[in-house]
């Protein structure tokens, strides 16, 4: 069992990705619901992380225990767990921007083990935006706030209506 905890302190609450919301995909009946594995509220066996926004640190942050399912080593997370997680943490400011913005590069740094059942923390906050490249980076915290790991990665804005006509055959959903 995965268990989420949100705190809700002059924050947006985030569900999902921009391209969750898009008018393009809303139309394609594939993608009306949302099967992300990190947030998606309609895949049973992903994390559903649930972010929010924290206007005054300009940041993205979902509080959340990991279960035993993520096991990697004894007792605590898979590295391709964390990574995940710190993807999806750099993939929120999207929101924001109103862009879709796909991973073009991840870099993890495994700085401590991730212990499951603890609480957790996941921020992720822009860098800087340079035409269509948004550089970005995130960071797991454990309760005393030390830094388990932490990411940098590289999304590029992409057109949303072409990228469906590339991967489902159709700019209008049919």
């Amino acid at each position: 069992m995965t268990w989420h905890l949100v705190i809700m302190r002059q924050t947006r609450h985030v569900h999902g990705h921009t391209h969750h919301k898009h008018p393009a995909f809303k139309k394609h009946p594939a993608l009306r619901k949302n099967y992300c594995f990190g947030c998606g509220k309609d895949n049973p066996e992903g994390m559903r992380l649930k972010f929010v926004y924290e206007e005054a640190g300009k940041r993205f942050v979902a509080n959340f225990r990991l279960g035993r399912r993520f096991t990697g080593p004894p007792r605590h997370a898979h590295g391709g767990v964390i990574a995940a997680i710190l993807d999806e943490a750099m993939s929120k400011p999207s929101k924001l921007r109103g862009v879709l913005a796909p991973t073009s590069e991840l870099r993890v740094r495994y700085l401590k083990p991730v212990p499951l059942g603890q609480k957790l923390t996941a921020i992720g906050w822009e860098i800087r935006v340079r035409g269509r490249e948004h550089l970005r980076a995130a960071e797991i915290r454990n309760e005393r706030d030390e830094v388990l790991a932490s990411g940098r990665g590289k999304f590029i804005a992409v057109d949303a209506d072409r990228m469906m006509q590339k991967f489902l055959g159709s700019k209008n959903g049919t």
